[in-house]
């Protein structure tokens, strides 16, 4: 039986935004049919600098991505585009999970394969839209904050739990339910559809960064509230802004007291 730390990096090696899709949902359903194995025997994950990329979109400092405002189709184009490069990435980074964190229960890994899937899966409704305004994945700049704050937690699986799933990805939960208005507000249903699924579905992977998060604090002898304080000081400075969706972060498994925390490290 193939080892799922083995398909977990065939993903993450893959490097076309055709292929990497595609083998996340070929392997996420072969998990699912049991013919991919936890291997408790295998040797440890080899560093991972970068996974797989193709050689567009071009990768920038945030700052030097242009503002477009949603008023002509090419600044939708552009967002969608970004919401898809959100979702590309994202794929890395649940099979990081679960390549790079050995060693965990079967549920943890069952958790991140599932959201493997459902990024793959946002991804081909983003891209099959973006290509309906005469683009395609790879036709703007982008930049590389996701995968950068994979590189500086990969030492540390409750620091991964913590910042990836619960500080950088939930920020769809905050911005995503005014997009989908101000897409409305222009007649575009067909978007602002595909955001809909997106942020019912991101609520569940944020819950399941929550509940790993919490389950490495146990494990560690940690208390949770206050180690998620000292790790926003540490790594989240100037990446927390506010308001907060506070109805989707207590359904992603927030409590009020974490809550708190965010609000007094975000701009």
């Amino acid at each position: 039986m193939k080892s799922l730390f083995t398909a977990a990096r065939t993903c993450l090696d893959a490097a076309t935004p055709d292929a990497k899709p595609a083998l996340t949902l070929a392997m996420a359903e072969a998990f699912a049919r049991g013919e991919l194995a936890i291997d408790g025997d295998a040797p440890p994950p080899e560093p991972i600098r970068m996974p797989g990329r193709p050689a567009r979109p071009r990768l920038v400092h945030p700052r030097d991505l242009p503002r477009r405002g949603f008023g002509s189709r090419e600044g939708r184009a552009a967002f969608i585009h970004a919401v898809a490069h959100i979702e590309f990435n994202a794929i890395d980074l649940a099979w990081d999970a679960v390549y790079r964190f050995r060693g965990m229960p079967s549920e943890y890994y069952a958790d991140w394969v599932v959201v493997a899937r459902d990024e793959a899966r946002h991804f081909h409704l983003l891209r099959a839209r973006l290509r309906e305004f005469g683009h395609d994945y790879g036709d703007f700049d982008a930049h590389n904050g996701l995968w950068e704050m994979a590189e500086k937690t990969a030492h540390d699986g409750l620091a991964r739990m913590a910042l990836v799933p619960r500080v950088l990805e939930a920020r769809g939960l905050d911005v995503t339910p005014g997009m989908i208005v101000k897409l409305r507000s222009l007649g575009d249903d067909a978007t602002a559809d595909i955001l809909e699924v997106i942020l019912r579905e991101e609520v569940a992977h944020v819950a399941a960064g929550s509940r790993w998060y919490r389950w490495y604090c146990e494990r560690a002898g940690v208390e949770p509230r206050a180690r998620f304080r000292e790790l926003l000081r540490e790594y989240a400075s100037g990446v927390l802004h506010k308001p907060f969706n506070t109805e989707a972060r207590l359904q992603a498994g927030f409590d009020p007291e974490e809550l708190e925390s965010l609000l007094a490290e975000a701009d």
